[in-house]
């Protein structure tokens, strides 16, 4: 009898070893996920932040001024940081 005991209180303590180890891992492996999820959100926003407003207009209606705003628009808009909409917006407020 004592051996019988013997061997089930080595397999408990087996099993309660692989057990908190199995945990362990677990929980090392969640907080890892939980923070490549979290470095990813972060990229994520600051890819989506918000186009910097464009130039405003100058206050003088010379022409040269105008062609000065165009091409700076159009400048930000071959940069990928205004879209055709806003760029088109921005265009018609200032030739508008």
């Amino acid at each position: 009898m004592p051996g019988l005991l013997r061997g089930v209180a080595r397999t408990a303590v087996v099993a309660g070893t692989a057990t908190a180890v199995s945990n362990r891992v677990s929980r090392r492996q969640a907080g890892r996920w939980q923070q490549q999820e979290y470095e990813q959100q972060q990229a994520y926003q600051q890819q989506q932040a918000p186009a910097p407003p464009p130039p405003a207009p100058p206050a003088g209606d010379d022409m040269s001024s105008k062609l000065d705003q165009l091409q700076k628009l159009g400048e930000l808009k071959a940069q990928g940081l205004l879209t055709e909409e806003e760029f088109a917006q921005q265009k018609s407020r200032l030739l508008g």
